[in-house]
């Protein structure tokens, strides 16, 4: 799997609404399962972080189409269901 690297983030902080949805998606072929987090933010773009790697970003998207793209081509599944900064 491709990473960027970069520094850890604050964009899990549910207190700072720099997000509109988060995704959990999964790698089903690993047991456990290895998981990542799509977070959308209001302009459009996404970024994708690695709970293993103490949320670190490991993809960066203009757009969700880019994200979900890159998550399919390494094999990720979403877990069905999004959560979003207005529901919390």
């Amino acid at each position: 799997m491709q990473k960027i690297d970069t520094t850890s983030s604050s964009a899990l902080d549910p207190a700072k609404s720099e997000w509109n949805f988060v995704e959990v998606w999964i790698d089903p072929m690993l047991s456990p399962l290895y998981i990542l987090l799509l977070l959308g933010n209001p302009a459009g773009s996404c970024h994708v972080y690695d709970p293993a790697e103490n949320y670190k970003v490991v993809f960066s998207s203009a757009t969700y189409d880019e994200a979900q793209t890159w998550l399919l081509e390494d094999e990720y599944e979403p877990v069905e269901g999004r959560l979003s900064a207005s529901e919390l």
